[in-house]
């Protein structure tokens, strides 16, 4: 299978640059896999497709400011660093601009040297680096004051807000970027979900390069998905289980759920507790082993993103539901519209 076996056109201008307000009023595609057939609606009508004694499962990450904006402290020459990955108190993965400047040795200041941080070490198979940062007080504090949010490249607005790049249930703090199927959500509408008998299951999954590196080799089978790290609590498995085993449907918001849950599932669709990396590549020819539905975005082009969509319904039927949403005018990617995948 090719990489260009998932390329689909999509007009510039339906790549969408802010966000639908109220969140829940964005648009909705529902695709029955059963029958083929397709409906338009809003977000807020999801709770027509859930049943009482579904599991709606949600990652709790929560996106940190981890692009920090400076200076090469020797030269002055602007300089940007994006956190991807915590290694320990000081140490991070990160990228760096421009990357030929900053080999190790290099220091980097932020906020007129409130903030520095040394390259200590290259990462070649993500072209990052190894990053030490130097400081005084509390590091989650100077970097609430002086990072951005992480938008991805095709957003050009600026965020006004940066709350609307976070879920309403985003907790457990690690993120480079949003599970940004779950920015639909509103208190409101958890709530009326919870009313209508479906379990909210919190897992973890911290989005980093992983999820949106570009495909970058021909065949598909050659590509390798960068590490994240996850975590399925015992509660969150105990109740998942019971979910399947009383016939309930397990319905992951975002396809970072999906590959956690897909992570810890046995080939008997047991799901068991785990904490620790997943490099798991979820793409046609693959088995989904516990998951249900899918409530998702609408993906870049010949992304990993796109081909986990396709393992769920088949690469035509996802390529022939892309082509109907560019007709209808959907928004796609990060501030887009929704799909589920019943």
């Amino acid at each position: 299978m090719r990489t260009a076996d998932f390329d689909y056109y999509l007009p510039e201008e339906l790549i969408a640059q802010t966000p639908v307000e109220p969140r829940d009023h964005s648009r909705l595609m529902v695709v029955h896999r059963a029958t083929g057939e397709r409906e338009h609606r809003h977000f807020y009508d999801i709770l027509d497709y859930l049943r009482p004694g579904d599991a709606l499962v949600i990652n709790e990450t929560k996106v940190i400011p981890a692009r920090l904006l400076g200076v090469k402290e020797d030269t002055g020459v602007p300089v940007e660093v994006l956190l991807l990955r915590r290694q320990n108190v000081t140490d991070w993965e990160a990228l760096v601009k421009p990357g030929r400047r900053l080999k190790p040795g290099a220091v980097c200041s932020f906020g007129d040297g409130l903030l520095k941080c040394e390259i200590l070490s290259s990462v070649p198979e993500i072209g990052g680096r190894i990053v030490r940062f130097i400081y005084d007080g509390v590091f989650e504090e100077l970097l609430d004051q002086l990072g951005e949010m992480p938008l991805p490249p095709y957003i050009h607005e600026k965020l006004e807000d940066r709350g609307r790049y976070q879920t309403v249930y985003a907790k457990n703090e690690g993120s480079a970027a949003a599970p940004t199927a779950g920015l639909h959500f509103t208190p409101e509408l958890l709530e009326k979900v919870k009313q209508k008998g479906v379990t909210i299951v919190p897992v973890t999954l911290h989005v980093g390069l992983g999820t949106f590196r570009p495909v970058q080799v021909e065949d598909v089978d050659s590509h390798v998905m960068h590490s994240e790290f996850y975590e399925v609590t015992q509660q969150a498995a105990d109740t998942l289980n019971a979910i399947k085993a009383a016939g309930g449907r397990l319905i992951c918001v975002g396809t970072t759920s999906v590959r956690t849950i897909e992570t810890v599932a046995a080939e008997d669709g047991v799901i068991h507790a785990g904490a620790g990396d997943t490099a798991i590549f979820i793409y046609p020819g693959k088995r989904i082993k516990a998951v249900d539905a899918l409530i998702t975005n609408f993906h870049l082009p010949q992304s990993t993103l796109l081909m986990l969509v396709s393992t769920f319904m088949g690469r035509d039927t996802a390529l022939d539901v892309y082509r109907e949403a560019v007709d209808e005018r959907y928004r796609f990617f990060s501030f887009g519209d929704a799909m589920m995948i019943e």
